[in-house]
């Protein structure tokens, strides 16, 4: 089956500048139902990475991997291998600066050439792997609330995940570019490689801003693999 002319146009713009956003893909309804069964699990902080582990969510993972919009972004073989909470509220607002996503979750600790900065996160090992596998990974960012704008929408910097890994005074400089805000409906998604440029602000008004960032990635090493 051919892409329609909007997922072709989406496709087109995702691969140049490493990130496109697609209109909604859930309801408003399904939305709230995300947000009892989230808010029901014992998560801490601002978030959790551990959100796989929710029926819920790994639904939701299998079903946005098979959305022909997302489904032609992804990696042959695709799989989720994380799925993170970010929440603000208006008890609770923050702000992140320009980086790049550089770690993955694997199953163990194994001493693999290219594969370095392991740490432990919430009970499980992650590392960074070679730039040849961060530039097949995808994340894909769900909406879960309403007036993004308004309450510190995720920013990026267009084209940069192009550039490989960068050191903190490459990645300032590419920064200084400029950056793209990311304004999504509810129910909407930002999908985007780990090594693009990205940042987010502090609310400018009262709201929640929750979001669901899945991480999928094409099947890892035996050695590594998750589960």
């Amino acid at each position: 089956m051919s892409a329609s002319p909007s997922e072709s146009l989406a496709g087109s713009g995702f691969f140049r500048d490493g990130f496109t956003i697609l209109p909604p893909l859930l309801t408003s309804e399904a939305c709230h139902a995300l947000i009892a069964a989230v808010e029901a699990a014992p998560l801490t902080g601002a978030g959790s990475r551990k959100l796989l582990s929710l029926d819920a969510v790994a639904s939701l993972g299998r079903l946005l991997a098979n959305s022909p919009s997302i489904a032609a972004l992804l990696p042959a073989g695709a799989q989720a291998v994380q799925c993170t909470l970010f929440s603000k509220s208006d008890g609770s607002t923050w702000s992140v600066t320009p980086h790049q996503d550089l770690s993955i979750p694997v199953h163990e600790r194994r001493d693999v050439a290219g594969w370095s900065g392991w740490s432990r996160k919430e009970g499980a090992w992650f590392v960074q792997p070679p730039v040849a596998v961060l530039e097949q990974m995808v994340a894909v960012r769900l909406q879960l609330d309403d007036n993004a704008a308004d309450t510190g929408p995720l920013e990026v910097v267009p084209g940069t995940h192009v550039l490989g890994r960068l050191s903190s005074e490459a990645l300032r400089a590419a920064a200084a570019a400029g950056k793209v805000p990311c304004v999504v409906e509810r129910g909407g998604v930002v999908v985007l490689r780990p090594l693009l440029i990205h940042s987010s602000a502090k609310g400018r008004s009262p709201g929640s801003r929750r979001v669901l960032h899945f991480l999928y990635g094409p099947p890892l090493p035996e050695h590594l693999r998750r589960g």
